[in-house]
């Protein structure tokens, strides 16, 4: 996107509020991949489709630095709940402070784990999900959650475009580049459920189960 457009829309959407500022800041400063943090514009429109959608639950593949998750958790009713799957172990120090001292600390579980393993374990259901996790695993991810959505509910799955990448041959070492390939291709003609992949930052397919 434009940066001149982007800061055009940024100043004409709701404000991401002071809390959520500090933490994009903070990411920058100490994690070594802050462009995995989702920023105010798709927090934003995460926020947007929570109440939209008006889920109870939500799963959460990938927390990072907890950005996505306090942006579902804003946009829930009151007990809703969002269960957020992060599998780096390292990353809890930094975002299990920011995500138990947030307004919504009562509407978000943050697990530590392979979520493939631990939804299952849980026997987690929920009414829309957020996938943001290990790129290889999309199409893993995608069949675990699609049999505990109803009727109506929504995938939402982020990097769907991958910097272009999903246009070029990808290497047989890009593991990540080919299960995103493998993932956008499986959806596509998938007749359990409707899709549609918005260009926002790196791609975000919206997918609701028939």
């Amino acid at each position: 996107m434009d940066e001149s457009i982007e800061r055009y829309i940024l100043d004409h959407i709701d404000d991401e509020g002071d809390y959520l500022r500090a933490l994009y800041r903070d990411t920058h400063v100490k994690l070594l991949r802050p462009r995995m943090a989702s920023g105010h514009l798709q927090g934003r429109m995460l926020k947007m489709f929570v109440r939209m959608i008006r889920p109870r639950q939500i799963i959460e593949i990938g927390t990072y630095s907890g950005y996505s998750a306090l942006c579902l958790a804003e946009g829930l009713e009151e007990g809703g709940m969002v269960h957020t799957f992060e599998i780096n172990d390292e990353q809890e120090d930094f975002t299990r402070p920011w995500l138990e001292g947030s307004p919504y600390a009562d509407r978000i579980k943050f697990h530590i784990g392979d979520a493939l393993e631990l939804v299952p374990r849980l026997d987690l259901h929920c009414d829309m999900a957020f996938m943001d996790g290990n790129k290889r695993n999309y199409i893993d991810y995608y069949e675990m959650l699609l049999p505990r959505l109803p009727s109506g509910g929504y995938i939402l799955a982020d990097n769907t475009l991958w910097d272009g990448h999903v246009l070029e041959q990808a290497q047989p070492s890009d593991r990540q580049t080919i299960g995103i390939q493998a993932f956008n291709d499986l959806v596509a003609v998938d007749n359990r459920v409707e899709k549609v992949i918005l260009p926002l930052r790196d791609g975000l397919t919206i997918i609701r189960k028939k």
